[in-house]
This record gives structure tokens, sequence and C-alpha cells, in this order.
């Protein structure tokens, strides 16, 4: 099974579409959460992602729309959570309140989430990936976002991947985002395994060109924070 992995959108509509038009040939696509915030297109990438995506979990963003104050620390994500709600239909609001806190795909090998498996809103850097193999017992991959770092790694033949961020890239690369996992990849089409000794799944990761200046005048148009935009240029 091939998947499409997507985190962090983050109301990035060029980004997403970008993506998308980039993306291979997939099974399913799954999004491990933070559809909306920072950015100025939050109901368009709602009902993009809806559309596009068979799995999505919640994000701390998703689930602070109705609470822009909770972020009055952080100008750019308070303005961007404050534009959410303005934009965002009751219906949309209650879809991505309703997103699970984790899922499971490929038959239940791939456990998905947007922060740590255990620990709600807890960043996981690459340096402490290895540290997750506790928590994949029963799984043969993990899924999460939040930091916006793009990183894949396999322990003790689990795979760990952040797809990296759809609409706000934070590891010095400003383009947008994603990954393709494959549950099986020697196998021949027959979704069939020798149990005993299982495949780890491959990761591949992916960047791709989007118009950043259309975000960057469309964060002007709405009157969000400058830094929004400008810090999209440097992926930072």
């Amino acid at each position: 099974m091939r998947v499409g992995l997507i985190a962090d959108v983050h109301a990035n509509l060029p980004a997403l579409e970008a993506v998308w038009s980039d993306m291979p040939a997939v099974d399913a696509v799954v999004c491990a959460g933070d559809v909306v915030g920072y950015n100025p297109w939050p109901a368009e990438c709602v009902e993009r992602v809806r559309e596009i995506a068979d799995a999505v979990v919640v994000g701390n963003h998703d689930r602070t729309v109705d609470r822009p104050h909770e972020y009055a620390a952080n100008r750019m994500a308070e303005a961007g959570l404050e534009h959410a709600k303005r934009e965002l239909t009751d219906a949309q609001r209650e879809w991505l309140a309703d997103r699970p806190r984790s899922v499971t795909v490929a038959d239940g090998d791939l456990l998905v989430v947007h922060d740590h498996p255990t620990i709600q809103d807890k960043y996981v850097y690459p340096s402490e990936f290895p540290a997750l193999r506790r928590h994949l017992d029963d799984y043969r991959g993990l899924v999460l976002g939040h930091t916006h770092v793009q990183h894949r790694e396999t322990v003790d033949g689990r795979a760990i991947v952040n797809p990296g961020s759809v609409g706000q890239p934070r590891d010095g690369d400003p383009r947008a985002a994603y990954a393709v996992l494959e549950t099986d990849p020697n196998v021949d089409g027959s979704n069939s395994r020798d149990e005993s000794a299982p495949e780890p799944m491959t990761v591949d990761l992916h960047r791709v060109e989007y118009d950043v200046d259309r975000v960057v005048d469309r964060i002007a148009d709405v009157g969000l924070p400058e830094r929004t935009g400008s810090r999209l240029r440097k992926g930072e």
C-alpha cells in the first residue's frame, strides 16, 4: 500500500495545491493535523483536505480555533486563529474539532498522530525519534507532524516519519513538504507478506516549489502579521 503523507497545512492553499499536483499516485492520503492556523485560506484548506484525505487527525491549531487567546504569547498564531474563527463555517469548525487524536491505517500497521503518541502537544524533533520505539510494539510505522521539520528514520524495523509542513516549513527549506510511504515495498501487489520477517516500510521525502508571493500578498490583504509571510521565504 502506498500512502501519501501531509501535515501542518496551516491554511496555505497554494502550497497544498502544489503538493497535491506533485504527489504521485497513492492508495490513500493521510493528514497529520493542523489544517488551519497562521495563513489566510483556512476554509478553502479545510474543504480541500476533506476532499483528498482518507484520514485526518486533529492538530493543536485545529483544536483551538474557538480559543485564539490561548496563543496570546505568539501573535502570529493568535492572529491566524482569529482569522480562521471568522472565516470557517460552524460545520467546518465542528469537523475540525471532531478529528481524532490518533488513527491507524494500512490494516492497523501505521499509527498517525499530530504530535507525540501519548503526550499531546509535545514536539518530537528528529533527535528524539529513537525514543518513540517503545510506543510502537503494535505498529510497523508512525507518522507525526507538529515540528514542521521533515525527517524519516527506521528504528528497530519501525518507520518513523514527519512528512514536514505543507504550509509553513521550519527546517530551512521554504518548499512545501510531503512524503510517500510504502507499507510493503517488496511485495508484488498481492498485499501479502511473510509475517515472520516483515519488510520495513519505506519512505520517500518530497519538496515542491509553490507561489510564496501569492501567500505573502494575501496575508497583507487580510491583515495578518507581516512576519507570517516573510518567514515563508526562508522556511523558518
